[in-house]
Parts: C-alpha cells; sequence; structure tokens
C-alpha cells in the first residue's frame, strides 16, 4: 500500500466524511441562530478569520520557519474548524450550536480564502524558483466539492430524514478520529518509507504547530471576553479557533500543491491537537 493510496483516496473520502457528519449535525434551528443571534457567531469567525492567520504570519517570520514548513502553517490557519471542533464541544458541553455555526461560517469562506492566502504566503516566503503554482480554479472547485456539497448533503438528509440522521451522527462523530488517525499513520510511515530523517522533522515541527495551536486558543478565549461573552461561549469559541481541519489542510498541501513538508506541517499539527484542545477547554472551564 503506498503514500499515494493514503492521500489521493483516503484523504478525499475522510473529508466527505468528515463534512457530511457536520452537515448531519446541523438542525434548522442552528441556521436560524446564525441570522437571529450574529453577534456570538460574528466574534468567532473574525477570530478564526483574521487572528488565527495573523498568529501563524507571526510564527514563520519571528522564527525565520523554513518557506516550506512556513506556508503549511499558514495553510491550517487558513482551515475552518471542522468536525473535530465540534466534537470537542461536544465532549465539553459548551455551546455545541455556536460551534456549528462558526464552522458553518468559515466553511463557506474557505473555498475561497484558502486558495487565496496559499498563493499570498508563497509570494511571501517563497522566491520565484521555489514558488508553486496553484490552479486556483481547480482548487476552488475541488474544495467545493469536498466540504460544501456533503455538508449541504447532510443538512438536506438530516432537515429530511431526521430519525436516520440522528442515528448516523454519533457513530460518524468517533468514525472521525480512527480516519484521521489512519491517514496521519499512513503518510508519515509511508512516505519516504519512514526515514530517520522525516521522524527528526515530525519532531522538529511539533513546537510550532503547538504554538499555533496554544496562542490560537488564547486568542480565541480572551478576544471574545473583551465583547462580554460569557465562559460557555469563550471556551466554544476558543476551541474552533484553535482546533482545525487538519485534513483539509494536508488534502490542500499534499494534494493540491503536491508538497509533502507542507502537508507534514499539518500532519504534526492533527496528531496532537485534537487532545491539546481539549485539555485546553477543561482547564479553561474550570479554572480560568
Amino acid at each position: 500500500m503506498s503514500a499515494d493510496f493514503f492521500s489521493d483516496i483516503l484523504l478525499p473520502i475522510t473529508l466527505v466524511i468528515v463534512t457530511l457528519g457536520l452537515g448531519l449535525s446541523i438542525t434548522l434551528k442552528d441556521i436560524k441562530n446564525i441570522i437571529l443571534k450574529p453577534k456570538n457567531i460574528i466574534i468567532g469567525f473574525l477570530s478564526q478569520m483574521l487572528i488565527l492567520p495573523i498568529i501563524a504570519f507571526a510564527i514563520a517570520l519571528i522564527t525565520k520557519l523554513d518557506p516550506e514548513y512556513a506556508v503549511g502553517l499558514v495553510i491550517i490557519a487558513m482551515c475552518p474548524g471542522g468536525a473535530s471542533a465540534n466534537l470537542v464541544n461536544y465532549m465539553l458541553k459548551t455551546n455545541v450550536a455556536l460551534s456549528l455555526s462558526i464552522t458553518v461560517a468559515n466553511g463557506l469562506f474557505s473555498t475561497i480564502k484558502i486558495p487565496f492566502f496559499v498563493m499570498l504566503t508563497m509570494l511571501v516566503f517563497m522566491d520565484e524558483k521555489t514558488r508553486i503554482h496553484m490552479p486556483v480554479g481547480n482548487a476552488v472547485l475541488q474544495i467545493f466539492i469536498l466540504t460544501i456539497i456533503p455538508a449541504a448533503l447532510g443538512i438536506i438528509i438530516r432537515r429530511w430524514k431526521t430519525a436516520f440522521a440522528e442515528k448516523l451522527e454519533e457513530p460518524f462523530r468517533y468514525i472521525l478520529p480512527i480516519l484521521l488517525i489512519a491517514v496521519y499513520a499512513g503518510i508519515i510511515f509511508l512516505e519516504q518509507d519512514g526515514s530517520r530523517r522525516h521522524v527528526n522533522s515530525f519532531l522538529f515541527l511539533i513546537p510550532f504547530t503547538f504554538a499555533l495551536n496554544l496562542l490560537s486558543m488564547l486568542a480565541g478565549y480572551y478576544v471574545p471576553a473583551l465583547f462580554g461573552l460569557n465562559k460557555k461561549n469563550k471556551v466554544t469559541i476558543a476551541v474552533e479557533v484553535g482546533l482545525q481541519n487538519s485534513a483539509l489542510a494536508i488534502f490542500v498541501a499534499g494534494t493540491l500543491l503536491n508538497n509533502y513538508n507542507m502537508a507534514l506541517v499539518a500532519v504534526v499539527y492533527g496528531s496532537f491537537s485534537f487532545f491539546s484542545s481539549w485539555l485546553f477547554g477543561y482547564v479553561a472551564k474550570r479554572y480560568l
């Protein structure tokens, strides 16, 4: 079994399952919340949309990170929260409806913002010789097909087959982490045959990806505090801002850009961020 199987077949399937599961979780009430109670959603959305990329750029610039790794870090910051963030908020008993609403709002913009910011990041960090051409139209189309369409299908199923959707919702929550682990393991151990250099690169990236995760959650917690949000909503936004859809980041870096080093950043991030985000949320809920 080759690494191509994981990046070209299993990863897109995982993305479809992630976004389909997200759609199955969304009710008409959640959609109405976006329209009728926009304040919390706007704060969470802008925190994720603006603050997260700034943090990623700052880490890359201050540490003089290798250009490919820098682009990989920003790609993560461009991705929406996804089902993992929703699951963590579900486990923490925070505002799951708010989490879902922010994910939906950010996901709708991701089809355009990811290609745009990836191109901008490569202009900043990479010279003309090493810069990778990204077919923007194709990228937008593929991201749309793998994220927006399955999510819309999930919403339709939830609307017309509510009982069926509710039966699927719980298994989907726990199938996702297993699929993600399989993808990460496949990319880590099959690409370059799991060489020592590859393992060293994995370990090297841990501090940078952890810094992105932690600083994002701190910003996601304290920025909403400036607007008077209660603790439950602050923790919800912190998790949503701090835990990105690493499967989508791997797809963009590994499949659309065909760059293993950029994808590795997302693999490293995805290997711990679910657990670190849950731990942060638990501590914040009890002690902050």
